[in-house]
């Protein structure tokens, strides 16, 4: 083999790796949807496509996402199906393409075999397979950070010399999709920069690589300025209130109830962490991480680094007001999952000779054991999650056939629903504003068409939050006539023209 075609094979395996996975991932699932956030931000996408304003003023609407809103623009063309099935595909990929970083970074890290039993682990947790079938932005924005660690990891083994705007760039980018990659920019900008607190500088270890030049540190800033700025600025166009998304946000929590704010992070944050591993990774994590940490000490800083790391910012987060939501401890419980599969599989980085190695092997076949015992509990809980998530896609695909033999339309008005969950979906593919789209919860409706629950399943299994305020009892409003039906849903219609 020529040495042009290994490097040919070493470009093209990662993403025929990638892509197969994400095709195995659909396939074992048996579901795939696009989840309220996500709806709502491809529908603010095809207002912006269109010409108008978005509609973020809607009540519970989520919180602007603007590189979502970005693709939801881009997609707009192809038609309503066609973005959601796009982003969906782009949903699989990215869960996909995190199994192999994570893969990847435990193979720099701890070898191949830690590597790949870390991504393994991932890619199997119930929470994280619910989110990432689901399409929710918090996959493509752990795949920006973690491909930022990736190039830093490479960057310190010299593969690729500097590479401090590479990282610098994927945050901007997953900055655009969540807000705490704006606290990692900040940081990895001062440590790019070798910024020293005066009180250190003269004890601060010498840098590996050269001080960066004057222009290059401007580069670096503006790259890590980027994405705060273009949310800023977007909040500004779009509201005229540049802090619209986390005062909303903050509202939105307070609605519906969430766990947030410093005083509960000491109980919540291990437990959404726990709510994604369970029990034997964690066992695996803490073990690979001291004897990591001790006799492999090297490798695994990075990593611990980055774990700490990933946990003040979500603390600091929550101190701000923000949720304290499982999926965004996924950064976390991804490095874990490497340190799991250092547990397992780091003795074979110890010398062949080294007395050490044997007792890691012994805990590293307790932690693979601890594993196996509880894969069966795994499987059921992903089987009864999967469950659900398929009723609900049958839900959903029962209401667009009714878009799509116009039985739901807004030729005598606007759509009216039973609570706030359909909303962002209906937008969408009636190609309008969400504002049209009326919650009987939350207002009066006089006239259009208004989509009925048609049994206690329905009601049951769409419903966007059990702390969903309730303004008063639903029921189909006066002067509406029933024109269709199908197993999900009852349409009536009425016309005040």
């Amino acid at each position: 083999m020529t040495a042009s075609t290994k490097r040919l094979l070493g470009r093209v395996t990662a993403p025929l790796a990638i892509i197969a996975g994400a095709v195995l991932l659909r396939v074992l699932s048996g579901v795939g949807f696009a989840n309220y956030d996500t709806l709502y931000a491809l529908a603010w996408g095809g207002q912006l496509s269109r010409g108008q304003t978005p509609a973020y003023d809607v009540a519970i609407a989520p919180t602007p996402h603007p590189l979502l809103e970005v693709l939801g623009v881009v997609l707009s063309p192809l038609g309503p199906r066609a973005v959601e099935n796009m982003t969906i595909a782009l949903g699989f990929l990215a869960l996909s393409a995190c199994g192999w970083v994570i893969f990847r970074l435990g193979a720099q890290w701890f070898g191949r075999a830690a590597g790949a039993l870390a991504a393994l682990i991932f890619l199997t947790r119930v929470p994280v397979l619910s989110y990432g079938v689901r399409a929710y932005v918090d996959l493509p924005y752990l795949l920006l950070v973690l491909g930022a660690v990736l190039v830093e990891v490479r960057r310190r083994a010299g593969v690729r010399g500097s590479a401090a705007a590479p990282v610098l760039a994927l945050l901007a980018l997953a900055g655009l999709l969540r807000p705490e990659a704006w606290a990692f920019s900040g940081l990895y900008w001062l440590y790019a920069i070798q910024w020293r607190p005066p009180f250190m500088r003269g004890s601060w270890p010498r840098p590996r690589f050269p001080r960066p030049a004057r222009r290059e540190i401007s580069e670096l800033t503006l790259l890590a300025a980027a994405a705060p700025l273009i949310w800023l600025l977007s909040d500004l166009l779009i509201t005229g209130q540049p802090l619209w998304s986390l005062t909303h946000t903050r509202h939105t929590v307070a609605t519906l109830d969430r766990t947030t704010g410093i005083a509960n992070v000491p109980e919540y944050i291990p437990r959404r962490i726990g709510e994604i591993l369970r029990p034997p990774v964690l066992l695996g994590a803490a073990l690979g991480g001291a004897l990591s940490l001790a006799w492999l000490r090297r490798r695994a800083l990075l990593g611990a680094a980055a774990g700490v790391l990933a946990v003040v910012v979500f603390a600091g987060f929550a101190a701000l007001g923000l949720p304290i939501n499982t999926r965004y401890a996924f950064l976390a419980a991804a490095i874990l999952c490497v340190f799991c599969g250092a547990g397992a599989f780091g003795w074979m980085c110890l010398q062949a000779g080294d007395r050490r190695r044997r007792w890691w092997m012994g805990a590293g076949a307790l932690v693979l054991l601890a594993l196996l015992a509880y894969a069966p509990a795994q499987y059921h809980a992903a089987e009864r999650e999967f469950g659900k998530l398929a009723r609900q896609q049958g839900i959903e695909g029962d209401l667009l056939a009714l878009v799509d033999d116009h039985s739901i339309n807004l030729r005598c008005g606007p759509v009216g629903v039973p609570n706030h969950a359909p909303i962002p979906l209906l937008a969408l593919y009636l190609r309008t504003s969400p504002a049209n789209i009326l919650s009987a919860q939350a207002g009066h409706i006089a006239s259009g068409v208004y989509v009925d629950p048609a049994n206690m399943q329905v009601e049951t299994s769409y419903v966007l939050d059990k702390n969903d305020p309730v303004a008063k009892a639903v029921s189909i409003p006066p002067g509406f006539t029933a024109v269709t039906a199908n197993r999900s849903w009852l349409i009536f219609h009425r016309c005040t023209n």
